[in-house]
């Protein structure tokens, strides 16, 4: 059994900053205050790492966020739905491609890896074009403050699917930031990068992956299954 494992923004879909956005009404309404919402950098991020970095000068701990967390997930959603016809997102070149051939594979499990909460995933993946029920596997931005738990929680959600053992060298991360590559070296698993998020080249070439891509479309070309 092999598990592949996506990121969403800047790997699958471009958002144009629907959830920026989206959270402004959203930490207004569970938090009282946004803190420096529109300097902040999101890239391989948690949604409660965020949350919990804007809000820590005001005295409010990661564990008050992750507290608020399922509250917050639901408000979130709801004003991502309120506003998602002012933004149109877009897939990735390949991405939709990419994950119709691996869904095609009897011995391939597709699935997710984001720092999106559960709802405002599926919001997205559907302005994208994609339907959320392709990745039966998920973890999501609203269970950790820390990508690297999602990736080791993906792969348990896997193993429990699949009723099997599956192991560090079967799962393959792609991902568009540093972040995505230590989440799957905190699994052991191969690290792909692209260069199709907000991040420089060079820094995904320092943070080592295995494979470093320009896009998805030479993946099944370049990456083992």
């Amino acid at each position: 059994m092999k598990l592949v494992l996506f990121d969403i923004d800047g790997t699958l879909l471009i958002s144009r900053g629907i959830g920026r956005e989206a959270k402004r009404p959203a930490m207004l309404e569970c938090f009282g205050r946004t803190g420096d919402l529109d300097n902040h950098v999101f890239g391989g991020k948690t949604d409660w790492r965020i949350v919990a970095e804007l809000l820590a000068p005001y005295g409010i701990s990661s564990a008050d966020v992750g507290r608020a967390m399922p509250a917050y997930e639901t408000v979130m959603a709801r004003h991502m739905r309120a506003i998602r016809g002012r933004y149109q997102a877009e897939a990735i070149p390949d991405a939709l491609e990419l994950v119709g051939a691996l869904r095609m594979r009897d011995s391939t499990v597709v699935g997710l890896v984001t720092g999106n909460t559960s709802k405002t995933a599926a919001i997205k993946l559907e302005m994208a074009g994609f339907d959320p029920n392709w990745f039966p596997i998920g973890a999501f931005g609203n269970e950790s403050a820390e990508r690297d738990d999602l990736a080791r929680l993906a792969l348990q959600r896997a193993r429990d699917l699949a009723g099997c053992a599956i192991k560090g060298g079967d799962v393959v991360v792609i991902g568009d930031t540093p972040d995505d590559v230590q989440a799957a070296r905190a699994i052991d698993a191969i690290a792909i990068a692209v260069c199709t998020g907000y991040v420089t080249r060079d820094q995904l070439v320092a943070a080592d992956p295995d494979f470093l891509l320009a896009d998805l479309s030479a993946f099944l070309d370049l990456v083992p299954l």
